[in-house]
């Protein structure tokens, strides 16, 4: 059979038979299975961005197109190169913050997010398995700016920078359930710093530790955008 029937037969046979295998997977291969998923891509997407800097000439010769390297003020050097010596590093653990029954009612009323597991007190401690309400999993990711300090006018994290944006999270989970009357706390793991034009792009894993309870209530990757 030549390649290219072969070709035909598997795009007929993908598109007649599609299927998602991960509904097979345990739950454990499974992350394993998303995590290599997520690493193929990434060495993908590096892949491209080095053959864009490249142009192919008729004559078969190559010349480098690739950008100027980005030029740092000298306030976003500096602040680079602090930051690159605490790489991998615990960078900051902020206060501890109770999560009421109060706070939970009142992001509920927000996102209209009303379930009873959130706000039913008295079903709750009937049928939940936690025997009380629990914090909305997008509550404890919004408090995540609070918890790290990052918004505190009178402790600037970046004093020197003119505006700090907040641009994503890479990653987010939430291991536990945060129960009404937790007190909670984040750790911030500084894992890459990558210059961007007029300033510096950071990333941290922040892990919201629950006291007195072993598993974290969220795990994050969190970048923000430094501009000078």
């Amino acid at each position: 059979m030549k390649k290219f029937d072969i070709n035909k037969y598997k795009a007929e046979f993908m598109e007649k038979y599609a299927v998602d295998f991960t509904l097979w997977m345990s739950p454990a291969v499974r992350d394993y299975y998303s995590l290599f998923i997520k690493k193929a891509h990434s060495n993908r997407e590096q892949l491209l961005s080095w053959v864009k800097e490249y142009s192919i000439l008729k004559d078969g010769k190559s010349i480098n197109v690739a950008q100027k390297p980005i030029q740092l003020s000298a306030e976003a050097r500096e602040l680079f190169l602090t930051l690159q010596t605490q790489i991998g590093e615990e960078v900051h653990v902020g206060d501890w913050l109770t999560i009421s029954q109060q706070r939970i009612d009142q992001f509920a009323e927000v996102t209209e997010d009303r379930q009873w597991l959130h706000n039913d007190i008295e079903r709750a401690t009937k049928e939940s398995p936690f025997k009380t309400t629990i914090a909305h999993g997008f509550l404890t990711l919004s408090l995540l700016p609070r918890l790290t300090d990052s918004v505190n006018p009178d402790k600037p994290l970046y004093p020197d920078a003119k505006m700090t944006v907040n641009y994503g999270l890479n990653q987010v989970r939430f291991p536990y359930p945060v129960k009404t009357g937790s007190v909670i706390r984040a750790h911030s793991r500084l894992i890459k710093v990558t210059p961007i034009k007029r300033g510096l792009e950071i990333e941290k894993e922040i892990s919201v530790e629950i006291k007195n309870t072993r598993r974290p209530g969220c795990v994050a990757v969190s970048v923000v955008r430094v501009y000078f």
